[in-house]
């Protein structure tokens, strides 16, 4: 396996669903990557916590 470095080609975001969130993802689209799937939800009894995976596709 070649050691080649850069980018992952799989990431997972995860947490509270606010402002910095949003960001985050953003972020990784103007990196290259595509959202996969849709993001999951839950509430972990304070506020609501979501997870989005994304994938970078290979040029």
């Amino acid at each position: 396996m070649s050691e080649k470095r850069g980018l992952p080609r799989y990431r997972v975001l995860t947490g509270p669903d606010d402002e910095t969130f949003c960001w985050r993802v953003s972020e990784a689209l103007d990196l290259g990557y595509e959202l996969h799937g849709s993001p999951s939800v839950t509430f972990n009894g304070d506020r609501v916590i979501v997870a989005q995976a994304l994938i970078r596709r290979q040029s």
